[in-house]
């Protein structure tokens, strides 16, 4: 008799993430008046797995940390992953950094048929995988989402509602989103694999400019008129703070989506949907030019972020300079990244804000390229810690 598929299983669960995720995820193992899901859990080692699943589940029902399954699998080792695939519908992966450990991942999903998701923040890795394995998911029915996290899923629901708000004959332009970082007790430290990311990301930066280059122009959406030009910083009324532009994977998810609308105008296909899933906003969504900042309220807060990027770009561009940036993520970011990560206390007293400012015009057909908008919609997201207070909660439920 054939082994029963598990609904969803976490790669990675022992890790740092890969634990927020698991424990977000059992709160909503047994959703009410509906099949309980089954759950598992895979990694390296069975025995970090099962601390993992200790720690995750802490004082709820002991009986449901029992029935998650854990199984062995590894991404360097290919069969072991397809081993993995056979056995589950969803998995997630939380095994980064994804340039270096996420292919073998997606397609041994792909191949099986089986839904991915991932919780990276890698343009380069986005986009090479939608390249290598789009049109074999489309033939397995293989579902590869990538980007389930902060800060991508805040930043895709923040433009889709902020331009929604603009009702006939008002039309939007623009939205640029502004973050505000927040601690009610001591700085909250960035993870070891968070940095490493970051550090590749600056690293195999002209990579991707070249691999993008190579690529089909994908389509552009018909906004308006031209995006507010704007430098590496300026100073933002709506948060009262000096904005600065933020390298993030945001601005490529959210073109991403605009270019597949256009693309794609009835929706993509899909199966197995129910019906109430069935009515997607899909042509409610108005694409616009879209900018990433971070907000610093402080001078000092401005420059200390100049000089971290500084030594990203030095350091970055060279094979010795990488690995001491990696090696060294406490003195090398200015204290932001720890190789430990941050603790328990210091997540829970994190929160973040982020402000969406829709900028358009109040009457569409007035529009000319010579005009100024003269409309503004503020939309504005509150919520806990972003980097794991917040991932683990987009991705888990």
């Amino acid at each position: 008799m054939a082994e029963e598929l598990v609904d969803i299983v976490i790669l990675g669960a022992s890790g740092f993430t890969g634990k927020y995720v698991l424990r977000e995820l059992l709160k909503f193992a047994n959703p009410p008046n509906s099949v309980p899901r089954k759950i598992a859990i895979a990694g390296r080692s069975k025995e970090k797995l099962a601390a993992a699943l200790t720690w995750a589940s802490g004082d709820k029902n002991p009986s449901l940390s029992s029935s998650i399954s854990i199984y062995e699998a590894d991404v360097n080792n290919v069969q072991s992953l397809i081993t993995l695939c056979k056995k589950t519908k969803v998995l997630v992966s939380c095994v980064g950094p994804y340039r270096k450990y996420g292919r073998p991942v997606v397609e041994a999903c792909v191949e099986a048929g089986v839904d991915y998701l991932d919780i990276t923040g890698e343009p380069e890795f986005m986009e090479q995988m939608e390249h290598l394995y789009h049109e074999k998911a489309s033939q397995t029915g293989s579902l590869v989402v990538s980007a389930c996290g902060y800060d991508s899923i805040p930043a895709e629901f923040g433009v889709i509602h902020n331009t929604q708000q603009w009702e006939s004959p008002s039309v939007p332009n623009s939205v640029d989103s502004y973050l505000i970082l927040e601690t009610s007790g001591k700085s909250i430290k960035g993870n070891i694999g968070t940095w490493e990311s970051l550090v590749l990301g600056v690293a195999n930066q002209a990579n991707l400019q070249k691999f993008r280059k190579s690529r089909p122009r994908r389509s552009r959406p018909q906004i308006p008129t031209n995006s507010m030009k704007r430098g590496l910083i300026h100073w933002e009324e709506t948060t009262s703070g000096w904005a600065i532009k933020l390298p993030s994977a945001d601005a490529t998810v959210v073109r991403r989506t605009h270019a597949t609308v256009i693309d794609n105008p009835n929706g993509l296909p899909k199966a197995s949907e129910d019906s109430p899933l069935d009515e997607h906003p899909w042509t409610s969504i108005k694409p616009v030019h879209y900018g990433c900042y971070v907000v610093q309220k402080s001078v000092m807060g401005v420059i200390g972020m100049f000089i971290l990027g500084f030594i990203l770009v030095i350091f970055a561009q060279f094979k010795y300079g990488q690995k001491l940036l990696v090696q060294y993520p406490e003195l090398f970011s200015l204290g932001i990244f720890h190789k430990e990560g941050p603790s328990e206390e210091e997540i829970q007293a994190a929160s973040f804000k982020l402000y969406y400012v829709g900028r358009g015009y109040s009457d569409a057909a007035q529009v000319t390229p010579s005009k100024k908008p003269d409309k503004e919609i503020v939309t504005r997201i509150v919520g806990p810690e972003i980097g794991y207070g917040n991932c683990h909660q987009d991705c888990g439920t």
